[in-house]
């Protein structure tokens, strides 16, 4: 029997701590995807506006090459 506190903790209240512990988790991990979303595209608009520079001639080839496996998106 598991306890919190010193208290014994019925299988229905361990369960329900359990799935909230889950669910947390889960929005955690959403609202790092979404910071992690938020910073590429920061960093591809970066990468976008350099384009224009005479320093950056290779980004036109590079864009014309075929999909790299790291630009594919994943499902």
């Amino acid at each position: 029997m598991a306890y919190i506190e010193g208290f014994p903790l019925s299988s229905e209240n361990k369960t329900n701590r359990d799935t909230e512990t889950i669910l947390m988790a889960l929005d955690q991990i959403s609202q790092t995807i979404e910071v992690m979303n938020s910073v590429v595209g920061r960093l591809r608009d970066h990468l976008h506006s350099q384009e224009g520079s005479p320093d950056n001639q290779s980004a036109a080839e590079e864009r014309s090459m075929p999909q790299t496996r790291a630009e594919r998106t994943l499902h």
